[in-house]
């Protein structure tokens, strides 16, 4: 669908960021995701009080962080396993935890949106292990494929408030996975396994949730078809930057450090990578089909409440 990746990135580039801002490229162990595009107005709370710092390129994600756009934000993460999201305006979005090692028999992660829009490309670890997506009303057993997920204000509540929709679309390469639809009592709902199917989440009169299939209209599927190619270019850099940061991990393996926001108002600083003509920074390296986050029963750097974050260690 995006033929040229760099060249649909360029508005989505972090315009804002110092060119001289760039760091060295060692890699943070206990890291288990990079920001990979970014516009406007991003931040990340992390911590155990938790701390807000603004986000920018190159940036690390961690278990337990909470990512926000602001109201002109756009935000592209890819993870080690090369599952990317992309969080359109005024979406959060919480990484309760993420566990991925090549080959491993428990790779899992669980990802909630709390509010806004965000669309996805899942990756190994639903192909190989158990990936959920939480919303306020119900579950989302993700198996392997891209979709959208819509949290309006006010989520399934009653009064005539919007209903969260839940939207399943074919990867780029044509193949259609599913998603598996559960209540919060862990009740199966209903499974999408037809691109451009979905469902909406209305509440019931008792106080339950039931998936409703729906026609995505078709002014809706063009809005949809604009937050796919932003996602699957967003896909395209991760994968290069997920490449470079395993690699330099393995060559970069250090004891324990600690590590929390350092930029009054900012993220972390930029880690190095080559700067397309286009603005968009990128490290070098083919995609690769995984790596390894962290082994199952280690502690890990952020292990705190969810939404508030954690303390992060290297390790």
């Amino acid at each position: 669908m995006c033929t040229s990746p760099a060249a649909m990135l360029w508005p989505f580039a972090a315009r804002a960021q110092d060119p001289g801002a760039s760091g060295s490229a060692d890699q943070e162990p206990g890291e288990i995701g990079q920001v990979a595009t970014l516009q406007g107005s991003a931040t990340v709370t992390r911590g155990n009080p938790g701390k807000v710092a603004a986000l920018r390129v190159n940036d690390s994600v961690y278990e337990h962080d909470t990512l926000a756009t602001g109201p002109d934000g756009v935000l592209g993460v890819t993870f080690d396993d090369q599952t990317t999201f992309s969080l359109s305006a005024n979406t959060r979005i919480v990484v309760d935890s993420f566990v991925y090692q090549t080959g491993g028999a428990g790779n899992a992660a669980n990802f909630n949106v709390a509010i806004g829009t965000a669309a996805f490309v899942a990756s190994l670890v639903a192909k190989t292990g158990d990936m959920k997506i939480a919303t306020p009303s119900a579950t989302l057993g993700i198996r392997g494929t891209t979709g959208v997920v819509e949290v309006p204000t006010g989520g399934a509540a009653a009064g005539g408030a919007p209903e969260p929709k839940i939207k399943l679309y074919a990867d780029a390469n044509g193949h259609v996975g599913q998603i598996e639809v559960f209540n919060r009592q862990g009740g199966r709902l209903g499974t999408l396994t037809q691109s451009a199917s979905a469902f909406t989440l209305a509440r019931e009169p008792g106080g339950g949730v039931r998936a409703v299939p729906f026609q995505i209209p078709p002014g809706e599927a063009a809005r949809d078809r604009g937050v796919l190619q932003r996602l699957r270019a967003s896909h395209a850099v991760g994968q290069r930057m997920t490449t470079e940061r395993l690699r330099t991990r393995g060559q970069n393996r250090g004891g324990p450090n600690q590590r929390t926001p350092q930029r009054q108002g900012g993220g972390q600083p930029h880690r190095g990578g080559q700067t397309h003509p286009d603005g968009v920074q990128h490290p070098g390296g083919p995609p690769n089909p995984g790596g390894t986050s962290r082994q199952r029963g280690q502690p890990h750097p952020n292990a705190a409440p969810r939404g508030g974050g954690g303390r992060n260690k290297r390790h």
